[in-house]
């Protein structure tokens, strides 16, 4: 058996029973992970005293109809806790909220329609539940778990398919593809890596990319580290870091929506930072329009690039020579190899 809870106070017994209730929890769809051992605890708890076990998933009952306060009288009384009364509330929200929308315990008040305020509405165990876990650690416990499980949907692939339907898809220059999450910061992301790198990164190779819900959902960190890029559990890693070898420029792009221009500060900080970087810097801000361009200009720094994702096919230099001197001098490749045919 896992052991989700690690760092409790509580006795051995207690500790044991808790786990197994997450364990059956976790089994039948509901989605424990993220949450941090205190929230799971409180879960199991609030399982345990409306399924009236304390011990043994034999004593299961599915006809207790426990309020949100004889749930925190049996918790506290059983489960060596010290939960306040006037916490009832924290009961419904938080510790049976996932139950009951798996459909594991009953609201007896949406059954009835009544307010949530009602003396009369309760909770107790699906009677469909009931029946499986008073076979857990018995020889019946897979086939009564296959059985229960058979035609129904579980919660945690039902919020997986509905995170998934709100991912941002993204090519990276390498052609492999990953998500990020839904929200305008990381649209401009997705933008930048397909539209901005394709045209004025000559062929360079994603190192870096931050997502609103992951700060390191991409990275190659053996890259970085050949660079002598900074350590990567910084906090003021810029949003999107890319390479071009044959040029040696590392790409420091920041993806502003509400916040975050390659500002004075912003270069001075990032070069500090950079001091031994093998690379020469890029230091790039992108926006979503000329209109929220317009609202940052006076926060850019000299000697930085602007891209504006609504015009993708120009950049704005701020008095930078990167990409205006290799303009240069291919217009003058150009003019010499035109004056030698002649």
């Amino acid at each position: 058996m896992k052991n989700y809870i690690t760092k409790s106070a509580k006795s051995k017994s207690i500790q044991k029973i808790i786990n197994e209730a997450l364990e059956i929890l976790d089994i039948v769809g509901v989605p424990l992970t993220g949450k941090t051992e205190r929230a799971m605890e409180r879960i199991a708890v609030s399982f345990l005293a409306v399924a009236d076990v304390t011990s043994n998933w034999k004593q299961a009952k599915n006809n207790t109809n426990l309020k949100t306060r004889d749930i925190i009288n049996f918790v506290n009384k059983n489960f060596e806790e010290t939960i306040s009364s006037g916490s009832y509330d924290n009961i419904r929200r938080n510790d049976l909220k996932l139950l009951i929308l798996s459909n594991l315990i009953i609201n007896s008040g949406s059954i009835k329609g009544s307010a949530t305020n009602d003396p009369t509405r309760g909770y107790a165990l699906h009677p469909s539940f009931r029946k499986l876990i008073i076979k857990y650690n018995t020889p019946h416990w897979k086939q009564a778990l296959s059985i229960f499980n058979a035609d129904r949907q579980k919660l945690s692939n039902i919020l997986a398919r509905k995170r998934d339907l709100q991912k941002i898809p993204v090519k990276l220059p390498n052609g492999k593809k990953i998500n990020l999450s839904l929200g305008k910061h990381n649209i401009l992301q997705k933008q930048v890596i397909e539209e901005f790198l394709p045209r004025f990164g000559y062929g360079c190779e994603l190192l870096y990319l931050g997502d609103t819900a992951n700060k390191l959902l991409y990275i190659d960190e053996k890259r970085l580290s050949e660079l002598q890029f900074f350590n990567l559990s910084h906090n003021e890693l810029p949003d999107i870091a890319a390479y071009n070898e044959l040029k040696n420029w590392l790409y420091l792009i920041e993806v502003v929506y509400s916040s975050g221009t390659m500002s004075e500060t912003r270069i001075l900080e990032l070069k500090q930072m950079l001091k031994n970087c093998k690379a020469e810097q890029i230091f790039v801000t992108a926006f979503l329009t000329k209109a929220d361009f317009k609202k940052w200009i006076f926060d850019i720094a000299w000697e930085t690039e602007v891209w504006v994702a609504d015009n993708p096919d120009h950049m704005i230099h701020f008095n930078g020579d990167k990409f205006l001197g290799t303009m240069i001098n291919n217009q003058t490749d150009i003019k010499n190899k035109s004056l030698n045919r002649h």
